[in-house]
């Protein structure tokens, strides 16, 4: 009997992966909930610690695939985003953004965890956290009507420093976890 298209493809991921994908989903939900409220609606969360993490252990592949499992289960209604919210509403407004700016983050973090040289892992990492924050500053600009200064300064400017901070402390444990999971097979 001739497999499918799309069970070829399935029975190419272990089981392994499929279950490091589900636990990192899990965890980018579970740091969503840190959260702490400002006034310009923008919260400061733990997502851009988790997002970090996520690509720094599982690399590019594998952490995209991570990233996309936590946006949709949250757009089709699951409460996994920020302050238990979920629907796609959430990716619609002001902070969704940032959200959609999840993917391209974690792609290059992940792309930067096989790399040795801290200069091109320093300037991957922080390219997917300015893409993250562009697509966070260009949708908040969008939903509230705001220019684009006006926006960075609201929803951008006061978390850059935290952010960078949790990217660093994302590389630090996930390069460490990365290696040691490698070691034992489970990556």
């Amino acid at each position: 009997m001739k497999k499918t298209l799309y069970e070829k493809n399935v029975a190419k991921i272990p089981t392994k992966d499929i279950v490091s994908c589900g636990m990192f989903a899990a965890i980018l939900a579970i740091l969503s909930q840190i959260s702490i409220p400002l006034p310009s609606g923008v919260p400061v969360t733990m997502q851009t610690f988790a997002v970090a993490l996520t690509g720094f252990v599982l690399a590019w592949k594998f952490g995209a695939i991570s990233a996309i499992v936590y946006i949709l289960s949250g757009a089709i209604g699951l409460p996994v985003f920020s302050g238990f919210k979920g629907g796609f509403q959430v990716l619609a407004s002001h902070t969704g953004g940032f959200i959609w700016g999840f993917v391209i983050m974690v792609i290059l973090c992940g792309i930067a965890a096989d790399k040795n040289n801290k200069i091109v892992v320093s300037l991957l990492s922080m390219a997917g956290l300015a893409v993250c924050h562009v697509f966070g500053v260009v949708q908040f600009m969008i939903v509230m009507k705001m220019n684009f200064v006006e926006s960075f300064l609201l929803a951008s400017a006061p978390y850059i420093i935290k952010d960078i901070i949790s990217v660093f402390l994302a590389y630090v444990i996930g390069s460490q976890v990365r290696k040691r999971l490698i070691k034992a097979g489970l990556l």
